[in-house]
């Protein structure tokens, strides 16, 4: 894999030897060379550190011709809309218009339980919605944007299709990813994805180079369908997101008191659509269980589960019971990639 990476960045210009700078001056000059003088550009914000890079990557090479969205599918994290959209504002002085497309999202994810439906169904709904943008520009700029920018990552690729040459004989689609394996074939716009060749910590590298804030630069992986595939089975049920959004934050907040945010790759909980046994006082309950992950890596392609002390975990899961009600059992993931994915679905 990587000296097919190699050799795609040698077809591409960067020969070996290769620095950030010249990935970074390469990419530039690819964008000015495939967008045309007139031609506007969307780029799909998720206010992850991959799609921020790659906004950040295309405004530089284009200017004020790049409009960015941000899509609030109701499928976020604790407050992240209003996090993400004044960090874009305060810091990254990006352009973006936010669209709350959580009705949208919902209801077409209700009844589906099969994690390759989710990814389909939720990549489509974003083509759809940036159709629709694209069309509302057009209105406004007299002419309608041609591309579409996406974060997508090397890893991505790999995972979501089998690599260019392979003949698919030992190669498997390991999961679609959103950004390349759950796009519609009659998709209006073209792709521009600047970051397919580089991994995370490349992406920071770059990241830091065009100035994108440290703290951003460091946060964790969020993924494109978003709680989609933390809550197994179907998101639309009962509280399942709200209550999966609570214990999340519970979890990533005990994380950075203990000082271990940034030694982790990845850390989340999973929203498990069972009930368990459990007592309350002297009541019984029937409430449900969560599961805790987080990862150590390097590039996400392997991944090892974080030793966490039996002291903080056992504290965090106190906090989790007593905070999310409809939670009564929590239980720490220590499966490492391969054999599982970092993600459950």
């Amino acid at each position: 894999m990587e000296t097919l990476r190699y050799f795609l960045f040698d077809v591409c210009g960067v020969k070996a030897g290769w620095k950030m700078e010249n990935v970074l001056d390469e990419e530039i000059k690819v964008i000015k060379e495939t967008v045309g003088p007139d031609e506007h550009v969307i780029c799909a914000l998720s206010g992850g550190v991959d799609s921020t890079v790659a906004a950040t990557l295309v405004h530089k090479a284009i200017g004020d011709r790049l409009h960015c969205i941000f899509v609030d599918n109701g499928l976020l994290r604790y407050k992240e809309r209003e996090r993400v959209m004044e960090t874009f504002e305060r810091d990254l002085h990006l352009p973006v218009t936010c669209v709350d497309a959580t009705n949208d999202f919902l209801s077409k994810l209700k009844g589906v339980e099969d994690p390759e439906m989710k990814r389909k169904i939720i990549g489509k709904e974003f083509i759809s919605i940036f159709d629709a943008f694209a069309h509302e520009l057009e209105k406004t700029l007299g002419t309608k944007p041609s591309f579409l920018v996406q974060g997508t990552l090397y890893p991505d690729v790999i995972e979501s299709c089998p690599p260019p040459g392979s003949g698919s004989t030992h190669s498997h689609t390991i999961k679609s990813h959103h950004n390349v394996g759950g796009l519609p074939k009659d998709m209006k716009l073209k792709l521009i994805e600047p970051l397919k060749l580089l991994f995370k910590d490349e992406v920071r590298l770059m990241g830091k180079i065009l100035n994108v804030p440290e703290g951003f630069l460091k946060r964790h992986p969020f993924p494109g369908p978003g709680l989609a595939v933390r809550v197994i089975g179907d998101v639309t049920v009962g509280s399942y997101l709200d209550n999966l959004r609570l214990v999340d934050e519970i979890f990533i907040q005990s994380i950075k008191d203990a000082g271990l945010y940034d030694v982790i790759w990845q850390a989340f909980a999973v929203f498990l659509p069972v009930r368990t046994v459990g007592v309350q006082g002297d009541q019984r309950t029937h409430g449900h269980a969560v599961a805790l992950r987080a990862v150590t890596s390097e590039d996400g392609m392997t991944a090892d589960w974080y030793p966490f002390e039996a002291k903080f975990l056992a504290e965090v899961s106190q906090k989790i019971c007593n905070s999310v009600r409809a939670v009564n059992r929590v239980s720490y993931d220590i499966t490492s990639k391969p054999p599982s994915t970092i993600e459950w679905e």
